[in-house]
């Protein structure tokens, strides 16, 4: 058997990126005195850097190595470059929030790049083996960040929960995919794709493992049925740890799904758009009704999480027509986009709840709100922006982000599902309009003045501004999302 000598180019971003985490893991050991701080600094520059070599060996081809397990396209190029953006804009919002708390430590950040090491694998993947691989490293590194304040018995109780339900879902991926192996003979997507069409599968087999796979794929979604870890982590981890479980691995759940549904399975859509319309109808549901309820305000966004991801998988399901690739690109592009919105909203949100925190005190109620207009009326104005955008209101980016979503439903012909969309996104209006009027109608309870470093304040204010002025002005990233698709596919 002749060895052939992989391409390192392609994945020259994940190289740098693991060989960084080992270098902080070094440094911390050996510069005690400042190793929180080298780590920290450290993490950001190889955020940096990584988004650099990114983009040098971004060349719009198709590149295939490491015996084509490891694929370079534009889609994953354009992912990973968000996850790094995503994952830098977590840290500075939260480092503050953990040395509040001393929780400020080397393997947080060693942790975290463990973390976007494991998403960019995701991203990149073109086999099972390395997408499991990619997926196993990010929730182990989530496992262990939930559970980072180890003084916290709620802290310690999500992240069982997290563990223990992760795990079975990782089984039920693991049982699946060993039943497409099975069933087709191939790990690759492509080999898998192949062997579908060319009739060659035991569709019996295949069906089953398809099951099993979206069973895990619904889990890393956080989508009902499989919804049940995603509030009682989002409440019971520190803020700074929920911040970031709600932002960049939304993006690499999604180039999951995009890999193994419409790269791999794409000859049985038949099957697994059924299964995508019972979960997103469930999650959109179920996360707006259940949001009602709520009065601690990161269950509340635990749920209106389950019901964004229940649109994301709206547009997944819309890409599944006959003999118009076009019409495809348009509904995966609109999926796509409605994840970038929604992490550049999560971000903002759980950034607000870190600003109004302080050591000894968790703004976790919608209550903590009140009167915030009279203590700041600047930053009231970003959480009202945030709260529009995520209840759709014009003219924010997640109006758009629904808008583009309900068109491609509309045209795949689903009416109902449309219908009913919009109908739960009217009922689900209402928990974020109340944080709005909590804000601005109500006296405040504590007047103590807001306390937070310049930066994070200025990319705050950045990214709600953003939020404002892509609604404004949505065809750029939209276009950016089509491209990125279009030459990936």
């Amino acid at each position: 058997m002749n060895f052939v000598v992989p391409d390192f180019y392609p994945a020259a971003a994940e190289i740098f990126v693991a060989v960084m985490a080992l270098v902080i893991m070094l440094a911390s050991t050996f510069a005690r005195r400042i190793a929180t701080a080298l780590a920290y600094y450290l993490t950001q520059a190889t955020l940096i850097v990584a988004a650099v070599v990114t983009v040098a060996t971004m060349d719009g081809q198709v590149m295939l190595t490491f015996s084509n397990m490891f694929v370079s396209d534009l889609m994953g190029d354009f992912l990973k470059l968000l996850i790094y953006f995503s994952v830098a804009i977590a840290l500075l919002y939260g480092r503050g929030y953990l040395a509040d708390r001393s929780m400020d430590r080397p393997e947080y950040y060693l942790l975290t790049l463990l973390m976007t090491l494991g998403m960019m694998v995701m991203v990149t993947s073109n086999h099972l083996l390395t997408l499991y691989i990619g997926l196993e490293m990010m929730s182990l590194s989530l496992y262990a960040m939930v559970a980072f304040d180890r003084e916290s018995a709620r802290s310690t109780e999500a992240a069982m929960k997290y563990f223990v339900l992760g795990a079975l879902a990782s089984g039920l991926l693991l049982y699946g995919m060993s039943m497409l192996y099975g069933a087709t003979g191939s790990m690759e997507f492509s080999g898998i794709a192949q062997a579908i069409y060319h009739q060659s599968a035991n569709s019996t087999v295949l069906v089953f493992g398809l099951v099993f796979v979206m069973a895990g794929l619904a889990f890393k979604l956080g989508v009902v049925p499989f919804h049940m870890w995603v509030p009682d982590v989002y409440q019971g981890a520190p803020t700074a740890v929920t911040l970031m479980i709600a932002s960049a691995p939304k993006l690499a759940a999604f180039a999951m799904a995009m890999r193994l549904l419409v790269y791999g399975l794409f000859e049985i859509a038949e099957h697994w758009q059924s299964m995508l319309m019972f979960l997103a109808v469930l999650s959109i549901v179920l996360g707006n009704i259940a949001a009602i309820a709520q009065t601690n305000i990161k269950r509340m966004l635990a749920y209106s999480g389950i019901a964004h991801m229940g649109f994301v998988l709206l547009g997944l399901l819309s890409g599944v027509v006959d003999g118009d690739r076009h019409f495809a690109l348009n509904a995966y592009s609109s999926a796509m986009f409605y994840a970038v919105a929604y992490v550049m909203m999560s971000l903002a949100s759980f950034g607000m709840i870190i600003l109004l925190s302080r050591a000894g005190f968790e703004a976790e109620n919608i209550d903590d709100f009140k009167g915030l207009n009279q203590r700041s009326s600047w930053f009231a104005l970003m959480m009202l922006i945030i709260m529009f955008s995520m209840a759709g209101v014009p003219f924010f980016i997640g109006f758009f982000a629904k808008l583009s979503v309900l068109q491609a439903v509309v045209a795949a012909g689903y009416i109902w599902l449309a219908v009913l969309a919009v109908v739960m996104s009217l009922i689900g209006a209402f928990y974020y309009l109340r944080v709005v009027k909590v804000m601005y109608f109500d006296a405040p309870e504590d007047s103590a003045p807001i306390h937070a470093p310049a930066d994070v304040k200025v990319m705050l204010s950045v990214n709600g501004l953003a939020i404002a002025v892509l609604g404004l002005l949505p065809q750029g990233l939209m276009s950016l999302c089509a491209y990125a698709l279009i030459a990936s596919l």
